[in-house]
């Protein structure tokens, strides 16, 4: 991947990946907000773990189309010019009721 448009793809191409990568470094849910400058460091990281050296304008460069097409999609909304709302629905496990505890009296 030596292009911009080359990472773009790839990142377009894997977005759930890519969010759930984000997801291990910043609190990101349904709802949630999402800030540039997290997807910036995200990706660049992202990409660094592949062994991928970007610079952080190639990062912002990035995270603003790769924001741009998550918000054609829905899954972004703008909210600001570097703030988005998470319309993206993760796969969370659900949270199962426990029945409290009987406690035998003496």
């Amino acid at each position: 991947m030596k292009t911009i448009e080359e990472k773009l793809n790839h990142l377009v191409s894997n977005q759930e990946i890519v969010f759930e990568f984000l997801r291990e470094k910043y609190p990101i849910f349904f709802n949630s907000n999402i800030f540039l400058r997290d997807i910036q460091y995200g990706i660049k990281t992202y990409f660094e773990r592949k062994d991928i050296m970007i610079t952080y304008p190639a990062a912002e460069e990035l995270a603003l189309k790769f924001t741009s097409s998550m918000e054609s999609e829905k899954i972004l909304k703008r909210l600001g010019s570097a703030t988005w709302l998470v319309e993206f629905k993760f796969n969370e496990p659900e949270l199962k009721s426990v029945e409290p505890a009987v406690v035998a009296e003496n």
